[in-house]
Order: structure tokens, then C-alpha cells, then sequence
């Protein structure tokens, strides 16, 4: 995949700053009494060149509204761990994020629109079956959210400002309306708290 490379405007911009094109900073959502972080975002044009090849079937252009919106769990250890207790906790951090997704797919189909995901462990879109590319996570987060990355046996892992390699990341795309996505996403009880299940 073609690295997803940050402008040197926003690479400027102070810490804590919103980049550009974000429609809603993250906030911790509940989706099944899970904590999930979200944030809405217009896909700029390094992530639509990207777009353009995951979901080929759709026949995405530069110029098309795409709204991204990368989703982070805070997990129960860092996952530049391998292993077995690693691999549960990437599984339930899967299903979770599958069945968030699965839900605002749901309601925005309802609705007559466009929506699919990325599924982290392949990188390919979970609903979209003419791909010929893989979406890179971490590279999507510090595209859109200004992320750090590290680098951890020869892989680039993502560090979230609050929770550092302990976390999960994935994201989804659509084409529907900013105010209907930040409608549905209002729905959504906010976090009262950063557990790990």
C-alpha cells in the first residue's frame, strides 16, 4: 500500500489540535456496553487514492464525499505481544469492532446508503469483494488522526496518545451525509469510563 502521507501543514499544527477534515474529535462511545473510541472524518485525498482500489466495485473518484471513521479499543495489554493471551484479546477486540460496525452499517443501509469496513486482521473491506488492495490501519490513524507510530520487530504499530500500543484499531467508510453519521453516532451512549473488558 502507498504510504498515506501527512501534509507538511498539518505536521505544523500543535499538539492536541484537530486535524483538518475532522468532523467529530474521537469520543469513547458504548456500543454493547463496550468501549469503543470513534471519530468522523472527510476522507482526504491520500486515503481516497487508497479507497479507490479497496473498494474498486464502487467506483469511487477523488472528488467523492467518503467519510472515515477510524475506531480504536483500548485493550487489556499491548498488542506488540505475541502469543496466546495477544491473540484473545485481538479476537474480542474483532467482534466487538465487527458488531459496532455491523450496527452503523445497518442503520445507514436503512437509510439508502453506502457503508463497509475494514477487517484488521486482513486488511480487506469485510462487504466489497473487488478489491486490489489492502488498507493499512496504522497508516489510516496517523493519516487522519496525527497518531505517532513506532516500530516493533521490523512492523509499524500505532501509539495512541492515551493508551500507547494498547490499543486496536480499524476503520469505516461511507458516503452518507456528515449530519446523518453524527446523528446516528449521537445515539450511541458515551463511555462513562476507559475499562478494559
Amino acid at each position: 500500500m502507498a504510504e498515506l502521507l501527512v501534509s507538511s501543514a498539518e505536521a505544523a499544527k500543535p499538539a492536541g489540535a484537530a486535524p483538518s477534515g475532522t468532523l467529530r474529535a474521537p469520543v469513547l462511545l458504548q456500543h454493547d456496553r463496550i468501549p469503543i473510541e470513534v471519530s468522523v472524518h472527510a476522507a482526504p485525498r491520500a486515503v481516497m487514492r487508497e479507497l479507490q482500489h479497496m473498494f474498486s466495485g464502487k467506483k469511487l473518484k477523488l472528488s467523492d464525499r467518503v467519510l472515515a471513521l477510524p475506531t480504536t479499543q483500548h485493550t487489556a495489554m499491548e498488542l506488540v505481544n505475541w502469543g496466546d493471551d495477544a491473540a484473545v484479546e485481538k479476537d474480542r477486540c474483532l467482534e466487538c469492532f465487527v458488531a459496532f460496525a455491523e450496527s452503523l452499517r445497518g442503520a445507514l443501509a436503512a437509510r439508502g446508503h453506502w457503508c463497509d469496513f475494514i477487517d484488521p486482521c486482513s486488511g480487506l473491506p469485510c462487504h466489497c469483494k473487488e478489491c486490489t488492495s489492502i488498507y493499512d490501519e496504522v497508516s489510516g490513524h496517523q493519516c487522519l488522526l496525527k497518531y505517532a507510530v513506532s516500530q516493533a520487530a521490523g512492523c509499524k504499530v500505532l501509539l495512541h496518545p492515551k493508551w500507547g500500543t494498547a490499543c486496536y484499531p480499524a476503520t469505516i467508510f461511507t458516503t452518507a451525509p456528515d449530519a446523518l453519521v453524527l446523528e446516528l453516532l449521537d445515539a450511541y451512549p458515551r463511555a462513562a469510563t476507559e475499562v478494559v473488558a
